[in-house]
């Protein structure tokens, strides 16, 4: 399917729907400034927080909320303020919230799942995964160790970047590489898709939109459409479905800089004929 971008009067963007999980807000290694960029630059009918939005498992050790954090939840609450319904699906991060589940305030709406019905008739399940995830399911304790080395991999990556760029290499991703290569990783995102897949079947749904595991990725498995969010720690990537149903995977990216693009110009430049 092909699909037709618009803008509005203020040259944002204007998409259907958005999708983002994984933010973790109340962290250091958080993209906000990033999240937040991405949401100015876009409006949309739908907003779907997939879970992981606040991290409560980390600031119960440590209280951490740089004003670049209150910009992002500002920026939703505008969004919900000027007509866009704002579905919060909650996570395991920020599980504390699930407790108040089906809270419906104006336009911003928080529960455990959500079914999306997209432009082309297609149902969707909305849900964050931790709940198919059988480490964090019956092995709390070990879910919680491994958050630590999560975290741990992200300070570790944040040294081996900076003395990267030191080089004048471009930035690398220590735990990406690990869940490509590692057997045991690679084995666990595909028993975390598989499962998702066989409970859209049970409940005859034909796709699902999750989060959880900051695997951003669209692929069709066994016949279920698979969506996963991905995370704005390190990928910073969200999906977006457009006007005619068809969803598509964002990657923020840096905006070009003067001088790339004055270079970027110069050949087309040199291609005009001279003027007598």
């Amino acid at each position: 399917m092909t699909h037709v971008e618009e803008f509005s009067a203020g040259g944002k963007q204007r998409v259907r729907t958005i999708w983002i999980s994984d933010v973790h807000l109340g962290t250091r290694d958080c993209q906000a400034e990033k999240l937040a960029a991405f949401l100015k630059e876009h409006e949309c009918d739908q907003l779907y927080l997939v879970g992981d939005i606040i991290d409560g498992w980390r600031l119960r050790k440590s209280m951490y909320w740089p004003q670049s954090h209150t910009n992002v939840i500002r920026r939703i609450l505008t969004m919900a303020k000027r007509g866009t319904r704002v579905v919060y699906v909650t996570g395991n991060h920020d599980e504390f919230l699930r407790r108040y589940g089906m809270l419906n305030i104006g336009n911003l709406l928080l529960v455990d799942e959500a079914e999306h019905r997209t432009a082309d008739g297609r149902r969707l399940l909305v849900i964050h995964g931790d709940q198919f995830d059988v480490i964090t399911r019956y092995h709390r304790w070990l879910a919680f160790l491994g958050d630590y080395a999560y975290e741990f991999s992200l300070r570790l990556n944040r040294w081996l970047n900076y003395w990267r760029s030191r080089c004048g290499y471009g930035y690398w991703s220590l735990s990406g590489y690990l869940k490509h290569r590692v057997k045991k990783a690679v084995n666990f995102i595909s028993d975390f898709e598989d499962a998702l897949a066989h409970e859209c079947r049970k409940r005859d749904m034909q796709g699902v939109v999750c989060g959880h595991i900051h695997h951003a990725e669209i692929r069709d498995v066994d016949g279920i459409a698979y969506h996963n969010c991905g995370d704005w720690v390190e990928s910073c990537t969200a999906l977006i479905e457009h006007w005619d149903g068809s969803i598509t995977q964002y990657h923020w990216s840096e905006p070009a800089t003067e001088s790339e693009q004055v270079t970027e110009a110069e050949p087309l430049k040199e291609k005009l004929p001279e003027t007598v």
